[in-house]
């Protein structure tokens, strides 16, 4: 995650439905809180587990979902604490969507116009 593409866990199959979903809601809760450049290790640190309780817990749904619906007591009690688990580091990183600043800097809007004005001319 330093660059954005590593998770620091190590997946077997890289391109199974499970680990692209996981590094897809690792790349939405960190563009959330405005990109990974804006956000502290600890940040980093609470989205990778947000990202794999909320995988658990949509693995679970699924689960009683092929079974007509159907859940256990067992099965609600450990979705009851995940959740619960999920909710408190959510609002530990704040459940808010982060706006970054994406105006450029005036080096880079001179240079970009200097080359669309050198486009146009050729």
């Amino acid at each position: 995650m330093t660059n954005g593409s590593r998770l620091h866990i190590e997946l077997r199959d890289k391109q199974s439905p499970w680990a692209r979903r996981l590094r897809d809601l690792l790349a939405l809760m960190v563009s959330d809180l405005g990109g990974c450049e804006n956000c502290s290790e600890a940040e980093k640190s609470l989205v990778r587990r947000a990202s794999m309780l909320t995988l658990q817990l949509e693995l679970i749904e699924q689960k009683w979902a092929q079974s007509g619906g159907e859940a256990s007591d067992k099965s609600l009690i450990t979705y009851q604490r995940v959740a619960n688990s999920l909710r408190r580091i959510l609002e530990s990183i704040g459940l808010k969507r982060r706006s970054r600043d994406i105006t450029p800097s005036l080096t880079d809007y001179l240079r970009q116009r200097q080359e669309e004005h050198g486009a146009e001319e050729e």
